[in-house]
């Protein structure tokens, strides 16, 4: 699945440009990016579509070297789950 990226957000459109998922996130500063809203449509949940958008977000994380302060209720879980995703996550 290959998601559209914005500076602060990741998502899929479906083939007549609607949105159906989307992940998005508040900058602070150079080196942290809050996540602050993952959503999926009806049509798309249970496929792990949000999982692979939290994904996407640890990915770009790793590459342009921010961390990431999930606030977002799933993407924290999938922080909380998936001790991989630990070099990226802000520590208190």
């Amino acid at each position: 699945m290959d998601f559209s990226k914005e500076e602060n957000r990741f998502y899929l459109d479906d083939k007549n440009g609607e949105n159906i998922a989307e992940i998005t996130m508040s900058p602070t500063s150079e080196t942290l990016k809050i996540i602050d809203h993952t959503w999926v449509d009806e049509s798309l949940r249970g496929q792990g579509v949000a999982a692979r958008l939290v994904e996407a977000v640890v990915n770009d994380a790793r590459e342009k070297g921010y961390k990431i302060l999930p606030l977002c209720p799933f993407a924290k879980s999938e922080f909380e789950r998936k001790s991989e995703y630990a070099d990226v996550l802000k520590q208190s």
